[in-house]
């Protein structure tokens, strides 16, 4: 667990060891020097001397932490080929640092440092969570060393010296962090825009089951009082029937005044 970003550093230099020493002097080599495969105890102790409490809290909650968290391994500053028992160990160091009730003159920033920490070490158990972590990690790598060659190849096809920036293992291991930090944001903005869109369907379903539920409940309403009222509506319509019957036999005939008879009158 003490090997941190350092030792992953280390590695990486002694992987891209091959660098141009002079941009006029084609397949140069040199090993960095001074720089283990793995880094010393004394380099530990000096590295582990500056992790105050404080510090731990600022770095966990430094402006953009909410992306730069995203990556397990820079969280806990452990190497991504730490055992499980140096993991623990890293948890565990790491966690009483930042503990709220080590750092009690500022609780609720301990608190958002520790569940980082929390959140972290949880995700690492997680042997796909993981594995997850790792290969975004390993893409990053290789999205720098394809770029490089890339380039490199149009240098040559230009015809000027095949020299970049990233040769230098530091520059290499920046490049390397800026890329792994790129792709675990574009991960987490995929996934909150997934999610965003799987809660807008789930909502337009879940308003279109109620609005279903709520048409079906009215028209079981409308069939309840249309059989609730059927008895009155036929004696209604009865009595209204038997009613213009009743008129009917009540209603007199018409009489027409009769004009008078016309007499004929009879001559002698």
């Amino acid at each position: 667990a003490a090997l941190g970003w350092t030792g992953f550093l280390c590695r990486l230099r002694y992987m891209t060891r091959k660098i141009y020493l002079n941009p006029g002097m084609k397949n140069a080599l040199y090993s960095t020097p001074n720089c283990p495969i793995m880094p010393t105890v004394k380099q530990i102790e000096k590295r582990d001397s500056v992790l105050t409490s404080k510090q731990q809290i600022d770095r966990l909650l430094r402006p953009g932490s909410s992306y730069f968290n995203l990556n397990p391994f820079e969280v806990l500053q452990i190497d991504p080929e730490a055992t499980d028992e140096e993991l623990k160990k890293r948890f565990r160091a790491l966690s009483i640092l930042v503990h709220p009730d080590k750092n009690q003159d500022d609780p609720d920033r301990a608190q958002l440092a520790f569940e980082a920490v929390d959140k972290a070490y949880k995700n690492l158990l997680d042997p796909e969570q993981k594995k997850r972590a790792v290969d975004v990690i390993q893409a990053g790598r290789e999205y720098v060393e394809h770029n490089m060659k890339e380039k490199k190849k149009q240098l040559k096809k230009d015809g000027k010296p095949q020299f970049l920036e990233e040769d230098d293992p530091e520059m290499f291991r920046q490049a390397v962090y800026k890329q792994t930090m790129k792709l675990f944001a574009e991960l987490e903005i995929k996934r909150k825009e997934r999610e965003a869109k799987d809660m807008h369907e789930r909502k337009r379903a879940r308003e279109e089951e109620i609005e279903t539920a709520e048409k079906a409940k009215r028209e079981r309403e409308w069939q309840k009082n249309f059989e609730e009222t059927r008895d009155g509506r036929v004696d209604s319509w009865r009595s209204f029937q038997a009613g213009k019957s009743k008129a009917k036999k009540e209603k007199k005939p018409r009489s027409f005044l009769k004009p008078p008879k016309v007499k004929m009158e009879q001559r002698e």
